[in-house]
């Protein structure tokens, strides 16, 4: 039954993520949809444009028709017969009507040449028709005699849709210049073959280019977008593997890309890898306390059973398990506190990203401590080659703690010449701080593992003195955590070296950074609470 519940969750969970709409089915349509009402406004505005001029021209073509015929009839003076229409009219123009030639050989070439009426009746497109006042046809080119209509006004131009294509009509009235009235009527008629035919080839090639041009920036916005997307994907499928694992060692591929989705993908790797640490430290931790608390633990439970058994009663048994129990409570404390500073160190960046130390003063200090807890041991310091002003970006109290660490691990593997010696020295880039002791001494073999965790080179005797083998690994944590070096040079009987160096810092780059933690620190202060 559960695994049937499950089937159908699993299920509805996949319906549902197929029903979600793609992001480059998005994209693309939206691309897509502004391209071609680009195109179709662009189309429109050029047609309308083309469709203006083009009519425009054919307009011209017809009112210079009325306007040859006004000249040449306007002088009748009284209503238009064709008796004195037909000798208004110039003679080529009369033997164009009587099925002449338009240019008779003893004509002057420039007469015939310059006749606007002749020129404008020959043209295939315009049938002219010339009425009188009682609607009679006077004058007709012999073509197909277009019909009058009444209209108001001097002239009326109108634009007529047919099935052949669109036609131009004008109606103008024709006044006498004598007696200034009304004589007859000029009907022109234009088929506008030309503006038909140049507006049925621009809308061919228009809808025929927008059509490619659509398609062609469809295909190549989805290659952009399919670009910009794939990677997403990518992530989105890493982000889920380590979602349903967080185990999962899964990572996005390089790219390849150089911009903002490289970039995101790397910072999308380094927070995995930054999670996975955090994932490793917690399993470390919990794996350390397990392992390290159980002799401790151990020891107190068999003291109590003995104590239960027979030793409650025994003053001398009773005072040797109590203070081997506080013994190793105190161990077991001093431990949990070296693995919570461990487990701190590696959250550097996080913590302390912008804390500065003067390496001269705190070396001064340290130094001064140390000795003052250890008055049997000679610990000198050695800084002329440091400037007072050197500063590295640490926070004091790790640099402190470091340098301690190193002291105290010399103090405790001393034999005779009870001696330590710190010295510091500035390169071109980066401060050397190096730590001397005379003690035993360490193998070359151990010198490869000192840094490691719980790693002692002489388990029994460092118990005897406290050790729980994390000193180091906290040092070494600290110094890399700053990106620093740490590293040992010892010769077995002759005592060990250990020599730790960071990068220096500029004393602009120090000024920043002091900047930065003072203003981070008045931000993180609460209001009401007295700053320093």
């Amino acid at each position: 039954m559960k695994m049937m519940t499950a089937h159908k969750k699993e299920k509805k969970k996949e319906t549902k993520s197929s029903k979600r709409a793609s992001l480059i089915v998005r994209w693309v349509s939206v691309v897509s949809l502004t391209i071609a009402v680009s195109f179709i406004l662009f189309s429109v505005i050029i047609y309308s444009t083309v469709s203006q001029q083009a009519l425009s021209q054919q307009e011209a073509s017809s009112n210079r028709v009325i306007v040859t015929l006004d000249r040449q009839l306007s002088p009748i003076p009284d209503e238009l017969q064709i008796a004195n229409v037909i000798p208004a009219l110039s003679p080529s123009t009369r033997r164009v009507l009587n099925g002449g030639p338009s240019i008779k050989s003893e004509d002057d070439a420039n007469t015939a040449f310059s006749d606007d009426l002749i020129s404008s009746i020959s043209n295939p497109d315009i049938s002219v028709a010339v009425y009188n006042r009682h609607n009679e046809v006077v004058f007709s080119n012999g073509k197909l005699t277009p019909k009058f209509k009444r209209f108001s006004g001097e002239r009326k131009m109108q634009k007529v849709m047919t099935p052949t294509g669109a036609q131009l009509f004008i109606y103008s009235r024709l006044v006498s210049r004598k007696t200034n009235r009304t004589t007859g009527y000029i009907v022109v008629q234009n088929a506008m073959t030309s503006y038909n035919h140049l507006m049925h080839n621009l809308l061919r090639w228009m809808i025929g280019i927008s059509l490619v041009a659509i398609l062609l920036f469809t295909l190549i916005a989805y290659i952009i977008v399919r670009d910009v997307v794939n990677p997403i994907k990518e992530i989105s499928k890493v982000a889920r593997q380590v979602n349903d694992d967080p185990n999962s060692t899964a990572r996005i591929k390089e790219l390849h890309r150089n911009d903002e989705l490289e970039e995101l993908a790397t910072s999308f790797n380094k927070m995995l890898d930054r999670m996975q640490s955090y994932i490793d430290q917690q399993k470390q931790f919990v794996s350390d306390v397990s392992h390290e608390l159980r002799t401790p633990v151990a020891v107190i439970e068999g003291h109590l059973n003995m104590l239960e058994r027979w030793g409650k009663d025994d003053p001398e048994i009773l005072d040797e398990s109590i203070n081997a129990s506080v013994q190793e409570a105190d161990r077991m404390k001093h431990l949990i506190q070296e693995m919570l500073d461990l487990t701190r160190a590696e959250q550097i960046d996080v913590l302390y990203p912008n804390k500065v130390t003067n390496v001269t003063a705190l070396l001064r200090r340290v130094t001064s401590d140390m000795a003052m807890v250890h008055p049997d041991f000679n610990i000198q310091l050695e800084i002329d080659d440091l400037p007072e002003d050197t500063e590295i970006q640490i926070y004091q109290g790790h640099l402190e703690q470091i340098l301690v660490i190193l002291i105290d691990n010399g103090i405790k593997y001393s034999t005779d010449q009870k001696q330590i010696n710190v010295s510091a020295g500035v390169t071109q880039d980066d401060v050397h701080i190096i730590v001397q002791d005379f003690g035993e001494g360490i193998s070359e073999q151990d010198q490869k593992k000192i840094f490691n965790r719980f790693y002692r080179v002489d388990k029994a005797r460092t118990r005897e003195k406290g050790g729980n083998g994390l000193g180091l690994a906290i040092a070494q944590k600290l110094v890399t955590s700053y990106h620093g070096e740490i590293s040992v040079d010892s010769v077995l009987g002759q005592g060990s070296q250990f020599k730790i160096s960071f990068p220096v810092l500029s004393p602009d780059k120090a000024k920043k950074l002091k900047e930065i933690e003072a203003e981070k620190y008045k931000n993180d202060v609460p209001d009401g609470i007295l700053k320093p």
